[in-house]
């Protein structure tokens, strides 16, 4: 999809610091991803799980200089994620700390989206996106470029099949149910870290029967993460990211059932529609794992 050099003002997203001398020892213990692979350069993309697997929040990682790592996640996870990792530091020479005020993150749309703008330039860590962040001070001037919504930018990363974590999602799904696998966000050679035991057993004993696939509506339709619905062939769904065409469908994110209708009953309670939702599945760049 060609997109206008424009630059899309992520302010959603906040940042969590990660700084101290076992910085490093300390991520690959929490982190599903491999911590010794951050760069100044791409973002890496880690899950944040809990005991049984289950993915609290999905986190960008970049490395900051002098041994710190930034975190970009949503802001409305920001303080929740700094509570919940402060838990695990015992002894760890290790300080987290909220950035968010410190930085403003855009979405470059394009290679030369960036212009004469000032700031880190993080690849979006993806083979088949060539987008890009830009890592500001949030005391440099806001970019004068064509803006791109942010409903344009999450219309991309959902074409791109890259899930979010919520408040409204944060604790519902295994990694592979987001398929953190296929978008380079859990190393299965690394070593433990909450959660690995669950998430490494799926991996290599069983099929995961519930995936993340991309959908859209057949007709008028509004939809948000943590929606839960059944589509029309009979199987039940839950929203992961969502966004709107100008005719009102709903381009949406969601995890449902590899199998045939009617399987796999859904976790999240009441549905949205007794009548099921007319949705058409659309394509990944990715392929799922057999």
């Amino acid at each position: 999809m060609n997109q206008p050099a424009a630059v899309c003002l992520l302010d959603d997203l906040g940042a969590l610091r990660f700084s101290g001398a076992e910085v490093e020892k300390f991520l690959q213990g929490q982190l599903s991803n491999d911590v010794s692979r951050v760069s100044a350069g791409a973002l890496l993309r880690a899950g944040v799980h809990n005991p049984q697997g289950r993915t609290l929040a999905l986190l960008g990682l970049i490395g900051a200089g002098q041994g710190e790592v930034l975190a970009l996640l949503p802001l409305e996870l920001v303080a929740s994620m700094a509570t919940h990792l402060r838990r695990y530091l015992l002894r760890a020479k290790v300080t987290i700390s909220d950035a968010s005020a410190h930085y403003r993150v855009l979405g470059l749309a394009s290679p030369d989206a960036a212009g004469g703008l000032t700031g880190q330039r993080v690849g979006y860590g993806l083979a088949h996106e060539p987008r890009a962040l830009l890592l500001q001070s949030a005391l440099e001037p806001p970019p004068s470029l064509p803006l791109l919504s942010r409903e344009q930018w999450r219309a991309l990363d959902i074409a791109a099949g890259l899930a979010q974590v919520y408040s409204a999602t944060s604790g519902q799904f295994v990694a592979q149910m987001l398929n953190l696998d296929c978008i380079d966000a859990v190393s299965f050679t690394k070593g433990c870290y909450t959660g690995q035991e669950v998430i490494a057993r799926a991996h290599y004993r069983g099929r995961i029967k519930r995936r993340l696939q991309r959908f859209v509506s057949r007709s008028a339709l509004r939809l948000a993460a943590g929606d839960a619905g059944r589509l029309d062939d009979g199987r039940s769904f839950r929203v992961v990211e969502a966004t709107q065409h100008a005719a009102g469908q709903c381009e949406f994110l969601a995890v449902a059932s590899l199998a045939g209708a009617g399987q796999e009953a859904d976790e999240s309670g009441q549905l949205l529609a007794s009548g099921g939702v007319a949705a058409s599945a659309l394509p990944l760049p990715y392929t799922l794992p057999e």
